[in-house]
């Protein structure tokens, strides 16, 4: 039985989104995206130079066949965000969007305010936006009401490879918008991270640092495909209940009661 997810009602099989910067070579950034089984890729636009190798990179990320996720990485403004956006739609011929609107330059979180302002803003001019947020309920929330069907909270800033800071924050967020498509992006750094996030009940996990940032890529790609799956498996198999005190697996009623020499003196 097939246990696909939807994004703007496309269905997609692998739970794991990949990021396309920071890999030491285009030839590894393309082989680790394949080892990762993912079907959608992100790419940003103010990383692409038309005088830099920008075609080869462009024509890399078409060969891999995937869905491509354009973001606004680096915008700071509402109006840097429409504008990019705009570009975005226009050179990879798509409205999806993964909005990103950074608040603070030290840990990159997003400005809860401005975000919601530009995802109205955006959603209003036909995009299918994907906002990066942080794990605040209420943003969550308000980007809910504005009309996004996917939210991204953070598990820790980007970049950071700490895991899920916050598991109550997440759960949180997972129990109270339980029909909106939910996808763990950034701070995830070790297989085991998404693992976690994977079995709280989230759609998805988007990875990029975590895999380009290793010492074979490529291999890590494999193991955040493996615990992403794993994860989800656990979410569907339920877990045991949790017991403060030990349970023996082997029970002790009906078993023999065996008698020492000494005892039958």
């Amino acid at each position: 039985m097939s246990d696909a997810f939807t994004i703007y009602g496309q269905s997609f099989s692998s739970r794991l989104l990949i990021g396309s910067a920071l890999y030491p070579s285009p030839q590894c950034m393309h082989q680790a995206i394949a080892a990762s089984g993912s079907e959608i890729v992100t790419v940003s636009l103010r990383r692409q130079n038309s005088h830099a190798g920008g075609d080869d990179f462009w024509q890399l990320i078409k060969d891999t066949g995937l869905t491509v996720l354009p973001n606004t990485a680096g915008c700071h403004s509402v109006q840097e965000v429409m504008t990019l956006a705009q570009m975005c739609r226009e050179v990879f011929a798509t409205d999806w969007i993964k909005l990103e609107l950074i608040g603070d330059d030290y840990n990159l979180q997003p400005d809860p305010i401005a975000l919601i302002t530009a995802a109205e803003q955006l959603l209003a001019q036909g995009f299918k936006v994907l906002p990066y947020c942080t794990d605040d309920l209420v943003v969550c929330q308000r980007l809910v009401s504005a009309g996004c069907e996917v939210i991204m909270p953070w598990a820790a800033p980007i970049g950071t490879g700490k895991g899920i800071l916050n598991p109550y924050a997440l759960h949180t967020i997972r129990e109270r918008l339980p029909d909106v498509t939910l996808i763990v992006d950034a701070g995830l750094g070790l297989p085991s991270h998404a693992c976690q996030a994977m079995e709280m009940g989230v759609d998805a996990v988007l990875l990029n640092s975590a895999i380009a940032g290793a010492n074979d890529p490529v291999l890590m790609a494999q193991a955040f495909a493996n615990a992403t799956v794993a994860g989800r498996q656990s979410y569907l198999a339920g877990p045991m209940v949790e017991k403060s005190t030990a349970v023996p697996s082997t029970p002790t009623l009906g078993m023999p009661a065996w008698h020492t020499m000494s005892e039958d003196i």
